[in-house]
């Protein structure tokens, strides 16, 4: 089952707002580089933003910041910050109790479950926004410089 996008995007317009040397980027730009609309980018920015990730920089010349160093920022906070951290939904209707594997399939499958999520959030707690600032840089597969 396919999970959204947002853990993605979000960890690309951090990547950019890293890369960005401290100039306040559009939501727009970000949009264009992340190849989505601008209004996708404010509704993760506002989700950034309410886990202290980003800030925003008013009047001419504005857009957002990084809130705290790209090295302070872990995938992890990224991922809570704009997805629904229960990887794996159940039944969409309670299983049956009256049969052998319905009364008793969510409390076998659960702990295994449980295990995979923690393994995640351990993963993603291991990289910053700055190594995968720094990952996109060494790869360098620019067409044409950055232009902010």
């Amino acid at each position: 089952m396919p999970t959204s996008t947002r853990f993605a995007v979000a960890v690309h317009a951090l990547a950019a707002l890293a890369v960005s040397g401290g100039k306040p980027l559009r939501s727009e730009d970000l949009a264009y580089s992340a190849n989505t609309g601008p209004v996708v980018i404010r509704g993760l920015l506002s989700r950034l933003s309410d886990a202290g990730l980003t800030r925003s920089q008013l009047g001419a010349g504005g857009g957002t910041l990084l809130a705290k160093p790209a090295k302070k920022i872990r995938l992890l906070d990224v991922y809570e910050a704009v997805e629904d951290t229960e990887l794996f939904s159940m039944h969409r209707n309670s299983p049956c109790e009256n049969c052998a594997v319905g009364g008793n399939i969510l409390e076998a499958i659960g702990p295994t479950l449980t295990r995979a999520r923690k393994a995640l959030e351990n993963e993603l707690s291991k990289t910053t926004i700055a190594d995968i600032a720094a990952e996109v840089a060494r790869l360098g597969k620019f067409a044409v410089p950055l232009e902010w």
